[in-house]
C-alpha cells in the first residue's frame, strides 16, 4: 500500500445536517467534499461531529447522532467512493483508485453526557476519534477558555481516556486546558494526540501547544496535526500563508522528529480565511512542494502527509 495522505480534522458534515448540499456531489463554498478531496490526493479525512455550543448544555448526544447518521448518508451516497475507516483493516484500502476513507471524530465529549456507556454506543456506530472538550468545560475536563480554573482531567474523564485506549479509539488533546493535557499524558498507556494544533513558539496563542506539550505527546508515540487556523499561525496583519503552515511543521519537526508531525486543517471550521496556497482540499500538493523545497526527503514528506497518522491509526484500531 502506499503511504496515505491524511487529514486529522474538518468540520464539514455541517453543509449536508444542514441542507447546503452533499459532500459527494460537491458543495462549491466547503473546503473538503468529495471531489476537491478526490483531485487533492487525501485519501483520509477525519470528519468531525462538533456540537454547537447551545446544545452542548442539552440535547449533545442527539445533535452528534445527527451527525453520525448524515455521515453515513453521504457514505451511501458516494456508492463506495467514501468508505468508513473502523478498524485496522479498512486501512488497506486506504490509496484505492478514486476512493476515500472518512474516520468520524467527536470533537468534545458532550455528546457522552456524563455516561460512559454512551462512549460504547458510539464507538459500535463507528467513532473512532475523540477529542476529549471543545472550549468549554465538560463532564470529562476544561476546554482552553476556562484554563485559568487550572483544571484537568475529572474522574469521569480518565474513565473516559482508559474507555477510549480500551475500544480503540484514538484520544485527542486539541482544545483542552493545559492541566487536562498533563493529566492526559499521565493517565494514556497508548498514543495521544492534538488532531488540530500548532506550536506556541511560533504563534503564542491559547489553542497552541508548548514545547513541553508537544514534547510529552512524542513520547506517547503519538502526532501533532498542524492546522490552518489564521490565527493559530501567525499574527501577521498580512495573514496566513503556505509558509507560515511550513513554519510550524519544519518548528515540531526539528523539536521532536519528522515521526511526530502531521496535517489537521480544521478546514470549513477555520474562522477566517484560509491560508493564501490552502485554499481548500485541492490544495494538499502545495504542502509536499513546500516541504521538499525545504530540504525534506521523499520519505520524511510521506510521513507527514499521512504516513505517521496511519501509524497510530494502526496501534490504536480494532482488529
Amino acid at each position: 500500500m502506499t503511504v496515505p495522505v491524511i487529514d486529522a480534522h474538518c468540520d464539514s458534515l455541517h453543509y449536508p445536517l444542514d441542507g447546503k448540499g452533499s459532500l459527494v456531489e460537491g458543495v462549491e463554498r466547503a473546503q473538503v467534499d468529495l471531489p476537491k478531496l478526490q483531485e487533492g490526493g487525501v485519501h483520509a479525512q477525519v470528519f468531525a461531529c462538533w456540537v454547537p455550543v447551545p446544545y452542548q448544555r442539552t440535547g449533545a448526544a442527539a445533535y452528534a447522532l445527527r451527525l453520525v447518521e448524515t455521515f453515513y448518508k453521504e457514505v451511501e451516497r458516494s456508492q463506495g467512493r467514501l468508505f468508513p475507516v473502523r478498524s485496522r483493516s479498512d486501512l488497506e484500502m486506504l490509496g484505492e483508485e478514486g476512493r476515500v476513507g472518512g474516520i468520524l471524530s467527536l470533537e468534545g465529549a458532550e455528546a457522552l453526557e456524563g455516561f460512559p456507556e454512551t462512549l460504547g454506543a458510539f464507538f459500535r456506530l463507528g467513532v473512532r476519534w475523540l477529542g476529549l472538550t471543545w472550549n468549554h468545560r465538560n463532564a470529562a475536563a476544561d476546554g482552553v477558555a476556562v484554563s485559568r480554573s487550572r483544571g484537568g482531567l475529572t474522574p469521569f474523564g480518565e474513565e473516559v481516556v482508559r474507555t477510549c485506549e480500551t475500544l480503540g479509539i484514538v484520544v485527542d488533546v486539541s482544545h483542552l486546558a493545559p492541566a487536562g493535557v498533563e493529566d492526559v499524558l499521565t493517565v494514556a498507556r497508548g498514543p495521544v494526540v492534538a488532531s488540530h494544533s500548532n506550536a506556541r513558539a511560533l504563534c503564542d496563542h491559547r489553542r497552541n501547544l508548548t514545547d513541553e506539550q508537544i514534547r510529552g505527546i512524542a513520547a506517547t508515540g503519538g502526532v501533532v496535526g498542524v492546522t490552518f487556523v489564521p490565527e493559530f499561525l501567525t499574527a501577521d496583519p498580512q495573514g496566513p500563508t503556505l509558509e507560515h503552515v511550513l513554519d510550524h511543521i519544519e518548528y515540531i519537526a526539528g523539536l521532536v522528529g519528522v515521526e511526530h508531525v502531521g496535517i489537521g486543517s480544521d478546514f470549513d471550521g477555520l474562522g477566517g480565511t484560509p491560508p493564501k496556497g490552502l485554499e481548500d482540499a485541492r490544495r494538499y500538493g502545495a504542502i509536499r512542494e513546500g516541504l521538499a523545497r525545504r530540504g525534506f526527503s521523499p520519505d520524511q514528506i510521506a510521513a507527514i502527509m499521512g504516513g505517521n497518522w496511519l501509524r497510530v491509526l494502526r496501534r490504536v484500531l480494532p482488529e
